[in-house]
């Protein structure tokens, strides 16, 4: 078995034992196109999966307003009051992380099996939410910029 089958199955289990069905599902989809062999398909992935992922993720966040369940009032109050400009702020900087765990994805592609296994532990034993590569990439910046090991750009 390649390193990739391994890895992949490794992540599959990992995904189902900690009860991660995400990360279960990503690993098992994978691994089957790679044991049918179909690389023009993981190709595309490769290429389009993350902006595919983000385009679903704004989705559910957009359908409040399409459902009518938040109006222009609400909008305005999120600018006056404590919560709202916390929000703000969380959103500012949860964006400039995702943006720094791009770059670090990118220079260390291979940090991506940590993130996911600190992820199902975080899920597991701190009743965590697991928010995704991004953002955990991003912390991991954060991290290793305070530490020295590595400036983000």
């Amino acid at each position: 078995m390649n390193a990739g089958k391994l890895i992949l199955t490794i992540l599959l289990l990992l995904g189902m034992a900690f009860k991660n069905n995400l990360v279960a599902a990503s690993a098992g989809t994978l691994l089957v196109l790679k044991l049918v062999n179909l690389p023009s398909a993981l190709k595309t992935l490769e290429r389009h999966s993350l902006e595919w992922g983000l385009l679903f993720l704004l989705l559910a966040v957009m359908v409040p307003f399409a459902l009518d369940k938040i109006g222009f009032r609400e909008i305005g109050r999120t600018f006056l009051t404590p919560v709202g400009i916390a929000a703000i702020l969380g959103g500012l900087l949860a964006a400039y992380l995702c943006g720094q765990g791009v770059i670090l994805l990118q220079w260390k592609p291979e940090i991506m099996v940590g993130l996911v296994i600190g992820t199902l532990l975080g899920v597991a034993f701190l009743k965590g939410f697991p928010v995704g590569p991004l953002a955990a990439a991003g912390l991991a910046a954060l991290l290793l910029h305070l530490f020295g090991l590595k400036k983000p750009r």
